[in-house]
């Protein structure tokens, strides 16, 4: 171990003492002499506008909130639209890099926009929609930080979500463009989850799909189903939901999954020049840990592997007081195919908790443990098994945010040629992150 354990105390020195304060005033009772004239008596005063509320997309986590005063106008036809987004820089340090997306070696230490993004939703009304537009990047633990403007050519484009909501009444809605996931309990951006970089469960997960979703809620009940792309391949074979339950302490529990409903591999055989494009980095991207010793040969499995297997989540959130925590299990699998090669299967389990110091300050932190069986190279090598933990300190004063971050990924078994590191057989990455921006 280097120096660069030092980097994960960091986030606990940066704590510092929270200073909290609080002023109570009494009631005092007057009393009023009785009237002396017939004139009516005074109104009360009127009730206060009631406070405004933040715009529902993107979802955000326990840390972070989007801005309650966002923009608003009239767009004649369209009705009221609301103009909100994030725009934030990360820096980071880090050893034992890999490489990026594009199988350039990363650096030891970096600079980049992480977010530059713009939402313009409509958010009553019988025909909704949401708009999210710029630039982005997905720093994940265990793979090595892709820039923004490369991030954003390789997956999802200048408009990574998009899509049309038709409300018929308060249960129903129906959704249809490109839509965020509903498998995981981390979403794609930044500035939506906990930690800034997104854990090893989520390394597994599709993160935006192509199709149509459905949404039902009554009472403790949701329920959402999705037909789609899976991950991102174009082809409309994949189905995907959740169920959620809400107990009366406002606990949830979901259970998420998704998988293939057909075995055809037309998008990566018939059309391969098209797999070589974005679906093609999307997969590798989304299909675990893409390091040094993973390439454009590797790429296959999951192109043929991933995208039609199944994956399955157990999640459950609780908010008590300054604390809001998430547990959650993962399963996934990779069948065995003939042009792809073997199969296998991938589990995992995550804690994610965050503490409230005061109104500003907050403190994150994740642990996970991640294992895997079969052929197939679903982690680190066939048969790896990692873990990792990340401690993230945040302040936020209105539309400002800060966030300082120290995270570990330990490899417990893997293979060489497909660890961290120049050579890819290094069995441990330490990695510290800053993020800040505005979220308006």
């Amino acid at each position: 171990m280097t120096n660069f354990k030092l980097i994960v105390g960091v986030s606990s020195v940066a704590l510092g003492l929270a200073v909290a304060s609080a002023a109570f005033a009494d009631d005092q009772a007057s009393t009023s002499p009785p009237p002396t004239s017939t004139a009516p008596p005074a109104s009360p005063p009127a009730s206060p506008p009631p406070a405004p509320t933040p715009p529902p997309y993107p979802s955000m986590g326990p840390t972070l909130s989007n801005n309650a005063n966002s923009a608003t106008f009239d767009a004649g036809p369209l009705g009221k639209l609301t103009v909100n987004g994030d725009i934030s820089g990360l820096g980071f340090v880090q050893n034992n890099p890999g490489e990026d997306l594009d199988l350039n070696q990363n650096k030891v230490a970096g600079v980049d926009l992480d977010n530059g993004l713009v939402t313009i939703q409509k958010t009553d009304g019988f025909a909704q929609f949401v708009v999210q537009a710029g630039v982005y990047s997905f720093p994940a633990l265990g793979t090595a930080y892709t820039t923004s403007t490369r991030t954003t050519t390789d997956l999802f484009g200048a408009v990574p979500v998009g899509y049309l909501k038709i409300v018929p009444n308060g249960e129903w809605s129906i959704e249809v463009g490109q839509l965020p996931t509903l498998i995981g309990a981390e979403a794609p951006f930044t500035y939506e989850n906990m930690n800034i970089e997104r854990g090893l469960l989520w390394n597994q997960e599709p993160l935006i799909s192509r199709g149509a979703q459905v949404n039902w809620s009554k009472g403790p009940w949701a329920v959402s189903v999705s037909w789609n792309d899976g991950y991102y391949t174009g082809e409309w074979t994949s189905v995907s939901g959740n169920i959620t339950y809400t107990f009366k302490n406002n606990d949830t529990l979901v259970f998420a999954a998704g998988g293939n409903a057909s075995d055809n591999f037309k998008t990566c055989i018939n059309n391969y020049p098209y797999c070589l494009n974005k679906p093609l980095i999307n997969y590798y991207f989304g299909y675990g840990a893409p390091t040094a010793g993973s390439g454009p040969i590797g790429w296959a499995v999951p192109l043929g592997g991933q995208s039609q297997g199944d994956i399955f989540n157990l999640i459950w959130n609780h908010t008590a007081g300054k604390w809001a925590l998430t547990a959650y299990g993962q399963y996934d699998n990779v069948p065995s195919t003939t042009w792809f090669g073997p199969g296998g299967e991938s589990w995992g389990i995550a804690g994610l908790a965050k503490y409230s110091i005061n109104s500003e300050w907050s403190i994150a932190g994740r642990a996970e443990y991640e294992g895997s069986s079969g052929g197939a190279n679903l982690l680190y090598g066939p048969g790896s098994t990692a873990w990792s933990i990340t401690i993230t300190p945040t302040y936020q004063k209105g539309i400002y945010f800060a966030r300082i971050e120290g995270s570990y990924v330990g490899i417990s078994s893997g293979t060489l040629g497909d660890e961290f590191g120049e050579h890819a057989n290094q069995n441990e990455q330490v990695r510290g992150m800053l993020e800040a921006g505005v979220m308006f």
